[in-house]
């Protein structure tokens, strides 16, 4: 089992419930943005180039992610980040309230649709037990909408022999 899939299957196992996932659908693209804007303030100009710290940063990820195998997932996942560090970098350069107030809110409004899905779960997020979790939730959210419209059925299948199907939870069936 190649790295990205035995990772999956690691964040996988706190993420069963379909609310859980439909609310990461929003809240991880929400903290990746957030955290695109507060890093795009970073900016060092040398020599006529600007190297901004939301750029090096998400390198830094992509790179980590192909080493990671899945190639197509994980270079779909940077592609993804990648899309959203763009939309994100302008606010490094707008006024300091806007940027403050775009880049909290989005943080914050993100971690509550996060731990919103949780509560439904019954399950505390997978970054408490392993902080790599910070770096799979985009990988994992990618995952599953490629499983919604119907690609990635092999890797699907090995995440749901591994964590057990995707299915609501009952209050009965939560973990702590």
């Amino acid at each position: 089992m190649d790295n990205a899939t035995r990772l999956l299957v690691q964040y996988a196992h706190y993420h069963r419930d379909p609310r859980n996932i439909a609310t990461h659908y929003a809240g991880i693209p929400l903290i990746a943005f957030a955290l695109a804007a507060l890093l795009a303030r970073l900016r060092l100009d040398t020599a006529g180039w600007v190297i901004s710290a939301d750029w090096v940063v998400w390198a830094l990820v992509a790179a980590w992610y192909l080493t990671l195998g899945q190639r197509a997932l994980t270079g779909i996942t940077a592609l993804v980040l990648a899309v959203l560090v763009a939309l994100a970098h302008p606010l490094g350069t707008a006024p300091l309230n806007a940027w403050l107030g775009w880049s909290l809110g989005c943080f914050v409004v993100g971690w509550v649709f996060q731990f919103v899905g949780h509560h439904w779960e019954g399950r505390k997020p997978a970054f408490v037990d392993d902080l790599r979790g910070l770096l799979i939730g985009p990988m994992f959210v990618v995952a599953e909408l490629g499983f919604a419209l119907g690609t990635g059925k092999a890797l699907q299948s090995k995440i749901d022999a591994a964590a057990g199907p995707v299915q609501r939870r009952r209050p009965s069936q939560r973990q702590a």
